[in-house]
């Protein structure tokens, strides 16, 4: 992509959605950190089915370390990896009431630190509990990165760098939700819905989608 488009490309995304939000759903900074670890390989509508449960009755890193791990994941077993998953967050919540005073810190290496959590789910809290510009690469975003030749990488790694250094400051907050729902509603992975695509004139994607025959 050449770079006069970075900036139309994202300001079409903008106008089309002026006030992303994720897809997971959420009320505190501890239940976005909780979606989000839950969220790897599965989809939202299945942590959100999930959640919509959990959260009503444990929603703080006491609440949920209370249930132990049977009772925990009594509400979590029908996500993918669902034991390792709560393993993983009772360790969490366990790390958070012991070093954190319960809070969710804003800080990346020590969300880092936390077992479950990678740069993409810290990359995510950071950016949606905080505010912070940061580039959570998830399967959508470096698709839709390597496919439209706006920052193409081998690596989730190398398309976050990219993305970091091509995306213009005034869009960096929402960008990623914009690629997100971009690659899980348009530019899909098998094929790509480019006659429904805004963005067709600042891709270099060949051979454009035809679309389907009536």
């Amino acid at each position: 992509m050449k770079d006069q488009d970075v900036d139309p490309f994202f300001a079409t995304l903008r106008a089309a959605n002026p006030l992303p939000t994720s897809e997971l759903e959420y009320t505190s900074v501890f239940e976005l950190l909780v979606a989000v670890l839950l969220s790897a390989q599965a989809t939202d509508a299945g942590v959100n089915k999930a959640t919509r449960r959990l959260f009503p009755v444990a929603n703080t890193p006491q609440a949920i370390l209370a249930l132990g791990p049977e009772g925990l994941e009594g509400y979590i077993r029908t996500i993918g990896l669902y034991r390792m998953k709560g393993k993983h967050l009772l360790e969490t919540c366990r790390i958070l009431v012991e070093q954190h005073g319960g809070e969710v810190p804003r800080d990346r290496e020590a969300l880092q630190a936390l077992p479950g959590v990678g740069r993409k789910t810290a990359n995510v809290v950071l950016n949606v509990a905080f505010g912070e510009p940061t580039m959570a690469v998830d399967t959508h975003i470096f698709r839709v990165s390597n496919r439209t030749g706006l920052a193409p990488g081998k690596d989730p790694y190398a398309v976050e760098m990219k993305l970091v250094e091509r995306v213009p400051e005034e869009y960096m907050v929402d960008a990623h939700h914009w690629l997100i729902l971009h690659g899980r509603y348009v530019c899909v992975a098998r094929t790509p819905k480019c006659w429904q695509c805004a963005v067709i004139q600042y891709c270099d994607y060949q051979p454009k989608t035809a679309p389907p025959t009536p």
